[in-house]
């Protein structure tokens, strides 16, 4: 079965968690970034150009301006469309969905044998990322043109050095045959012709550099690292390094499974906004990795840190997000006794 990489953008963090958890079970999903809104959700796909985008459509958050329109924005810059797995709360919007060329519309919280399903029709079609799939050859309503007639004459040489700039949808065969013609011709360079015509899915899902200080698990040989600067003076701290944030007044304590303590002039809810998956806010003081989470007691509110004294009291506000923690662990190499 072939390999699919992924990001979630979705305003509820309970269902970011939750997918981010069920899609991960499966061997072939490989996790890269997720995003809370409108803006950052364009921003990581054009980044990473992951192979499925889950969407939820359906917001919370009127804020976040996430709806079917975020579909059309990724037309505007993309040529190879990754597949849209809708995620939402209702089938409200099933039928209006597919009209965008969605690959899947599945209800929150995802099901592992729903997603299942969908992931085996990914690799049916026996081709990784979006060159083949609906999402990827179908506009959105907005951005349909009228059907142009397959060309059946024979293109000369003379007619192939004329030839404008495509601005319109043909059909992939003949874009296919003239493409080749030119490059044989003309001995066009590849990789100029590359930019203009989609002519193979490599280059569409080649991976980009991870640059970005968002993303948590995408990079596996750049791990997310934080720079803690102060008047010319910068301190690099591995992300997976940390057990968990306090807030102090307007500034925030960063504890490491060292037992070491850095303070960093941020607020706690600027670390809530930029941190993602396995951060987690469980208190109005207090944002814990849930990778050193050793027992949670629901009964007394409070978290264990692995390896130390340490208990983190978790507010009624989070539960909610304890919950999730709680079902996120249980979903991977997890046996209860």
């Amino acid at each position: 079965m072939k390999n699919f990489t992924f990001v979630i953008i979705d305003d509820n963090p309970k269902n970011r968690l939750k997918t981010k958890a069920v899609a991960e079970s499966f061997q072939n999903m490989s996790f890269l970034a997720m995003a809370d809104n409108y803006d950052d959700g364009i921003d990581v796909v054009l980044e990473f150009l992951p192979d499925i985008v889950f969407l939820e459509i359906d917001p919370q958050e009127p804020d976040s301006k996430l709806s079917l329109g975020f579909i059309n924005e990724l037309h505007r810059y993309l040529s190879v469309m990754p597949k849209i797995i809708v995620t939402t709360t209702n089938d409200t919007h099933c039928l209006q969905s597919y009209k965008y060329g969605v690959f899947d519309y599945l209800i929150n919280p995802i099901e592992a044998k729903e997603l299942r399903k969908s992931i085996f029709r990914l690799d049916k079609e026996g081709i990784k990322g979006s060159s083949s799939s609906s999402a990827g050859n179908v506009l959105p309503p907005s951005l349909f043109i009228a059907d142009v007639p397959k060309v059946e004459t024979v293109i000369t040489e003379a007619e192939i050095s004329t030839i404008e700039p495509i601005s319109a949808i043909v059909q992939e065969e003949s874009v296919l045959i003239a493409e080749s013609e030119i490059l044989d011709e003309n001995s066009y360079d590849r990789e100029l012709v590359e930019n203009k015509i989609n002519i193979s899915e490599e280059v569409a899902t080649e991976p980009k550099e991870n640059n970005t200080t968002f993303e948590i698990n995408g990079g596996k040989d750049k791990p997310l690292i934080i720079c803690v600067k102060s008047y010319g003076d910068y301190r690099y701290i591995d992300a997976k390094d940390i057990c968990y944030l306090q807030a102090d007044n307007n500034s925030t304590d960063i504890h490491l499974n060292t037992g070491e303590m850095i303070t960093a002039f941020k607020t706690l809810k600027h670390f809530e906004g930029v941190l993602n998956y396995p951060f987690v806010r469980i208190h109005n003081s207090y944002i814990l990795n849930i990778d050193y989470v050793s027992r949670i007691h629901t009964g007394n509110a409070v978290c264990h840190i692995k390896n130390t004294t340490t208990k983190l009291p978790f507010s009624k506000s989070y539960k909610e997000n304890i919950d999730t923690i709680i079902a996120t662990i249980a979903s991977g190499n997890y046996l209860e006794i």
